[in-house]
């Protein structure tokens, strides 16, 4: 079903320098994958520093697109006014080897990351199937 509406809420749980961010995916409060991003890591100007930092939290459009590497994916628009472009959610394991500030999706957590990518980029692309767009809400919710 194609929703232009569509809410998918990323929800931060932990985080640290070494390992990354880990949060997980929830489609109507159902968690359907897990993901890792970089740790957040802010300049001067209290923007986050691109290609090695996570996005702020908050809310975006995410869009359907075709990326010459990772094939069709989603790509979060509209970061920090522009300044953040071409994050993607794709697969991979390790914040460190896999991501430049994009979102890995994955079936679990892991030791040094996350486990099972392959299948949970596959499920988060069949959910949603159909969809040109949605909205990510990106919420930070650390004990």
């Amino acid at each position: 079903m194609n929703d232009p509406a569509r809410i998918v809420k990323l929800k931060r749980i932990a985080t640290s320098e070494e390992r990354g961010t880990f949060g997980v995916l929830l489609d109507d409060q159902e968690p359907f994958c897990v993901t890792l991003e970089p740790p957040l890591i802010l300049q001067e100007d209290g923007k986050t520093t691109p290609n090695i930092s996570c996005i702020p939290p908050g809310i975006y459009v995410s869009s359907r697109v075709d990326s010459p590497r990772f094939g069709k994916t989603y790509e979060v628009k509209d970061v920090e006014s522009g300044h953040r472009t071409h994050i993607l959610f794709h697969k991979g394991n390790s914040a460190k080897k896999d991501t430049k500030g994009c979102i890995l999706v994955a079936e679990g957590f892991g030791f040094s990351g996350v486990e099972r990518s392959a299948q949970g980029f596959t499920e988060f692309m069949e959910r949603l199937k159909g969809n040109e767009h949605f909205i990510l809400q990106i919420i930070e919710e650390y004990n």
